[in-house]
């Protein structure tokens, strides 16, 4: 693989490891810390602790560099319903590995429905218009990652594909590489972690649920869960060809998110609409009264997360808008310190709607942020 300079890097950084007098540390050319990506991913992701534990033990795998090296570093398939986190999960390894939540491949296989869109991915066939320029959908700078991290690739709502489309990418899952049909041009996976996503059992999901929601939706779920991976597993196996299943290293279950997980989800879109603002200057609190009412209001076992998001942003976003287009909005001088918010928000549920009020405070952004009502 052409990382050349990588590599150089990469013997320097191990020597001056190897010159200096603390303990010996396993040589690995990849320098992302797996201990530190776990972390970040159950920080941002509720609920799927299992499905979690398994991508956080083959980082440890993979930063042991000890893998075949003819085919791709992990194969995953995120199977669950809408709005668990499956996607979510790719997001936040790719901030963790690469610094931005964008920073992966995605094709969205929903756009790839009909066979002859295989194309799409291998590239026109000899003959054809496009052949010689060997177009794809693939992105190779972000398959490819560089000699130190890998490169991360979404193949997102894998169902909604055509069957010869899927079955362009038996070699990518065991091999590691795409040759584009043009003969000219080879995409190389093997330094990739590949992530499928696919809704396939949702509606068995749903209709398994309705039978013992009670159990589940309460936390005391620990036999529905088998069911509902039996379900999943069932369903994956009556909608993908064998072939294509042999070929995935972990096939993961999402399952529907329960109302013990909703006060997180909750505290994490503040946290983000508070990074959202601190370049204005403004941080937001909520009170529990109106956090317990996003919580009534918002949770939808249906729609996963974005059915809170969805409510968050009406209940609190748009209030906070309101507020700051229409009250007199002035900074202070003070407000030109590092980390100092100047006009702080208390969001409260009061009489059936959302108050929004201004606190006359000047406190660093982190203890804005646990203010309650």
């Amino acid at each position: 693989m052409p990382y050349l300079t990588d590599r150089l890097q990469d013997e320097a950084l191990q020597q001056s490891t190897r010159e200096t007098d603390g303990p010996a540390v396993f040589p690995s050319r990849f320098r992302f810390d797996p201990l530190a990506v776990s972390a970040q991913l159950r920080d941002g992701l509720q609920g799927q602790e299992e499905a979690l534990s398994v991508v956080s033990d083959e980082l440890m795998r993979i930063k042991a560099d000890i893998g075949e090296p003819g085919r791709p570093l992990a194969v995953f398939l995120l199977a669950g319903p809408t709005g668990v986190g499956k996607t979510e999960t790719v997001r936040l390894l790719a901030k963790a590995l690469h610094g931005q939540t964008d920073a992966f491949c995605r094709v969205d296989m929903g756009t790839l429905t009909q066979d002859h869109y295989t194309a799409a991915i291998t590239g026109a066939p000899p003959g054809y218009a496009g052949s010689r320029e060997s177009h794809t959908l693939i992105d190779e700078t972000h398959i490819r990652g560089n000699f130190s991290t890998p490169g991360v690739v979404l193949f997102d709502e894998l169902e909604k594909a055509g069957p010869e489309v899927l079955r362009s990418l038996l070699g990518v899952l065991d091999y590691g590489q795409l040759r584009l049909t043009s003969g000219q041009k080879v995409l190389d996976f093997r330094n990739s972690l590949v992530f499928m996503t696919t809704n396939l059992g949702s509606r068995e999901l749903t209709r398994c649920l309705e039978r013992s929601q009670r159990w589940y939706w309460l936390g005391r779920g620990s036999i529905q869960k088998r069911q509902l991976r039996y379900t999943v597993h069932r369903a994956l196996q009556n909608g993908l060809d064998p072939e294509f299943l042999n070929r995935i290293d972990h096939t993961l279950v999402y399952y529907p998110l329960a109302t013990k997980n909703q006060p997180a989800i909750v505290e994490r879109l503040l946290r983000n609409l508070n990074q959202r603002l601190a370049r204005k200057r403004v941080a937001v609190s909520l009170s529990d009264r109106l956090c317990e009412q996003l919580v009534s209001e918002g949770f939808d076992p249906r729609y996963g997360a974005r059915s809170m998001k969805r409510h968050f942003r009406k209940m609190v976003e748009t209030p906070v808008a309101r507020h700051l287009l229409t009250e007199n909005f002035q900074v202070s001088d003070s407000g030109e310190k590092a980390g100092v918010v100047v006009y702080a928000l208390h969001c409260d549920w009061r009489e059936g709607r959302v108050f929004v009020s201004a606190l006359d405070v000047e406190r660093p952004l982190r203890q804005i942020t646990q203010v309650q009502g």
